[in-house]
């Protein structure tokens, strides 16, 4: 009797194993239909690719994002009680950044750019309820077309054309606009422009990989650096040139909003290997060359600064710029008195283009005498978050500076910070280990959501990227990640992030995060709400989760399970589909992952699922 109860459950098991599997497969199918099709609305197409396909062997189930159960079982949570339904928002927050709201922006001063700074929501002002996609949207084209051409539907503002035309920024051409690569200071475009910087800066190598591009634009010279192998963190205000990192954002490339202003940028000290300004108008010798002093505390020992536009070369351009010699020439003095304070070494001057390198240590800055200099003070430099930048010149680390190896080689070799120990609680045996695991959760992922390395997603955000691991195991040419390092997170491991080669950012995640809305293809989230818990809100983030992915992007959160079944409950009333599934090493491991798909609709109402 036994047995036959046993052979009864065994063939029970297989029949939902397949049930399951064959279900899953015409999700594949589906999406991968409506992948080939080219851009545009994903719910008409398939649709159409449902008539033709027999997936009618599992009807009840709805998952856009076509995940298959290979990494684990699917769970079923037997919860009755009703879901909660977050209705849209008004159509008139399509394009919301509650950090930087332009209309509450204007009640902040306007001295040192401090209402273009973060400046959030009060709890009570928040909004609970869902920012609507433009009528008309469409997913993004896949790169690198992406980097040229944008759908006009997804940002459909034409003042850039009309204020830069004349700067080959972009252009609309019917139902598209096209970046030609141009900018204010390379209208040649941005090769030539790079390849001029590569005269002087070991650009191809791997030398160089990540940069800073500040007062970006459409952040063309860090889309035509990825090409290079050079990652750039471009950022620029939300200013009256409407969506400037939205462009860059739809096209492809890393940029946040944000401003040098009054407060630090939110990034580790010696976290980048160039930084750059190509006329973007920051006053880099005003208020004691505070700005200059905060892109030398983030520049790495050994790294470049290029400056291009004015005051350079003001003696050939003042008439053209309309602006008095006086006043470029005492600007450029400035500059460059600030630079050997910093110990900054010029290394050449051609043209428009200035380029200068941080000195490796304070042996090899002849004239500095640190002991008169003002150095900031403190123990924890990379305490930056909301802080108010200083006067004062960051010192070099106690510890020598160790050459980092070229890129790729550095993605997976042990870091400096980890090899001397600077970080506590995380040995070199740790990191290794960590490496290992984030191969094996990435290779679950990608049985789970088999997309993941197609080029279907390009903006990739991990919401708690700890050591970077699951952004050096999914590394690919076709996308790149925004590795976040929670402001209360245990351990501050955003500058192992950097020596890794990869970018990233400080963020307390009770607040919105400094870009648009649909800027996001998949979010990978791993504790994040068990390290929130009694901090702020799970409905709050998952809110703001939904306002940065864009229409049928994807969703990955591992957690307990406990706080996955909350987060599944809320993220059901949200218009997303999701699903559960085992850990990888089965089902009596506590943490388990929740994968969803944001569905497609628009600011009428219109939903994939109606």
């Amino acid at each position: 009797m036994a047995n036959k109860m046993n052979a009864g459950n065994s063939r029970t098991r297989s029949s939902i194993s397949i049930f399951i599997v064959v279900g899953l497969c015409c999700f594949f199918y589906l999406l991968g239909a409506w992948q080939k099709s080219g851009f545009g609305k994903g719910d008409s197409i398939a649709v159409e690719i449902t008539k033709q396909t027999d997936c009618g062997v599992v009807p009840n189930l709805n998952f856009e994002t076509h995940h298959s159960g290979e990494a684990g079982a699917t769970i079923d949570e037997s919860d009755t009680t009703e879901t909660k339904v977050f209705e849209p928002c008004d159509v008139k927050y399509t394009d919301y950044t509650p950090c930087q709201d332009q209309r509450r922006a204007m009640t902040f001063p306007r001295e040192s750019m401090n209402y273009r700074e973060r400046h959030c929501v009060p709890e009570e002002e928040k909004l609970h309820c869902l920012i609507p996609a433009p009528k008309g949207y469409v997913t993004p084209f896949p790169w690198p077309k992406s980097r040229d051409f944008v759908p006009y539907a997804n940002a459909p503002y034409k003042s850039l054309t009309v204020e830069k035309a004349v700067q080959n920024w972009i252009q609309y051409e019917g139902n598209v606009f096209r970046f030609p690569g141009g900018g204010t200071q390379f209208p040649q475009g941005a090769d030539k422009y790079i390849d001029q910087l590569a005269s002087v800066i070991p650009i191809d190598n791997g030398t160089v990989r990540t940069a800073l591009d500040t007062g970006c634009g459409v952040a063309s010279w860090g889309a035509y650096l990825l090409k290079r192998n050079v990652i750039a963190m471009s950022f620029a205000p939300r200013d009256s040139h409407e969506a400037q990192v939205q462009f860059a954002l739809e096209r492809g490339v890393p940029a946040v909003i944000g401003v040098l202003g009054t407060i630090k940028l939110p990034y580790p000290s010696r976290a980048f290997d160039m930084a750059h300004c190509s006329r973007c108008l920051i006053p880099w010798g005003a208020n004691d060359g505070l700005y200059m002093m905060e892109v030398d505390r983030v520049l790495r020992p050994g790294g470049y600064w290029v400056l291009s536009g004015p005051p350079i070369n003001w003696k050939n351009n003042y008439i053209s710029w309309q602006h008095p010699k006086e006043e470029l020439q005492e600007e450029q003095r400035k500059i460059e008195e600030i630079a050997k304070q910093l110990c900054w070494e010029k290394k050449s001057e051609k043209g428009e283009i200035a380029i200068w390198r941080k000195r490796m240590d304070t042996d090899s800055c002849p004239g500095r005498d640190e002991s008169t200099a003002n150095m900031c003070e403190g123990s924890n430099l990379d305490d930056v978050w909301y802080k108010k930048m200083e006067a004062c010149v960051t010192p070099y680390p106690m510890v020598a500076v160790k050459e980092l190896k070229p890129f790729p080689e550095r993605l997976n070799s042990v870091p400096p910070l980890v090899a001397s120990g600077s970080v506590s609680g995380i040995s070199m045996e740790a990191y290794l280990e960590d490496n290992k695991l984030w191969r094996k959760h990435v290779k679950a992922y990608k049985k789970i959501n088999k997309l993941i390395d197609s080029g279907r997603y390009r903006n990739i955000m991990d919401m708690n990227a700890g050591l970077g691991s699951f952004a050096a195991a999914i590394d690919s040419t076709k996308l790149w990640v925004m590795n976040v390092v929670p402001t209360i997170a245990e351990k501050n491991t955003l500058g192992i992030i950097y020596e890794r080669g990869l970018i990233g950012i400080y963020h307390d995640w009770c607040e919105a995060f400094s870009t648009y809305p649909r800027t996001y293809d998949l979010i990978h989230a791993n504790g994040l709400f068990s390290l929130y818990k009694n901090k702020c809100d799970i409905e709050d983030i998952l809110l703001e989760m939904d306002r940065i992915l864009r229409p049928e992007g994807a969703v990955i959160l591992r957690d307990e399970v406990d706080v996955l079944v909350k987060v599944k409950k809320l993220a059901n009333g949200m218009r997303w589909t999701t699903k559960m599934v085992d850990h990888e090493d089965g089902p009596l491991v506590p943490e388990k992952i929740l994968v969803a798909v944001k569905q497609y609709w628009v600011g009428n109402g219109t939903s994939s699922a109606e």
